[in-house]
């Protein structure tokens, strides 16, 4: 009966895509709750787009996402340093983005990288005008590394019962 359940899931990517964004929704969720002056909103935010449907190539696609994350994140914060964010700013850093996703060689994954940007450079900021590019920028690369380990780990799960049941993977 357990194998059977377990076959189930594993031979899912609906499933296994499922329980990858709960647990994901979950720790997010969790650090939203308990700090809630951290606007970590956007920590949940990051984690789920990390967190990649896609059942062949998880593990580099959720890697791509998270280096377009952090690349669309730095964008804005070098930009925030620098000037202050107007329609013209924002659609410089659209262009900047798209390149260095480009020399990074995760240009698909750019529209992730430009909602990192359009998040730290449009979203109202709580916090001062100076700490929030520093602040935003580190509630999404929390994001990131969250989403980033749960694929790894439970792809170090799902990986040696997609072997025993004879599921590629």
């Amino acid at each position: 009966m357990l194998d059977t359940i377990l076959k189930r899931i594993v031979s899912s990517p609906v499933l296994i895509y499922a329980i990858r964004c709960f647990i994901g929704f979950l720790i997010g969720y969790q650090l939203y709750v308990y700090f809630p002056e951290l606007e970590l909103f956007w920590t949940l935010l990051s984690i789920i787009l990390v967190i990649s449907p896609e059942e062949k190539d998880t593990r580099r696609l959720s890697l791509e996402r998270f280096k377009s994350n952090f690349i669309g994140s730095a964008v804005a914060l070098g930009l925030l340093l620098f000037v202050e964010p107007t329609i013209y700013t924002i659609m410089f850093g659209i262009l900047l983005t798209i390149v260095v996703c480009r020399l990074f060689k995760v240009l698909n994954m750019a529209r992730v990288a430009l909602v990192a940007l359009l998040i730290i450079m449009v979203e109202p900021h709580d916090t001062s005008w100076v700490e929030a590019p520093f602040f935003r920028f580190g509630t999404v690369a929390l994001g990131c590394i969250i989403g980033l380990l749960i694929v790894v780990l439970t792809s170090m799960i799902f990986r040696p019962l997609k072997k025993k049941y004879g599921i590629p993977y």
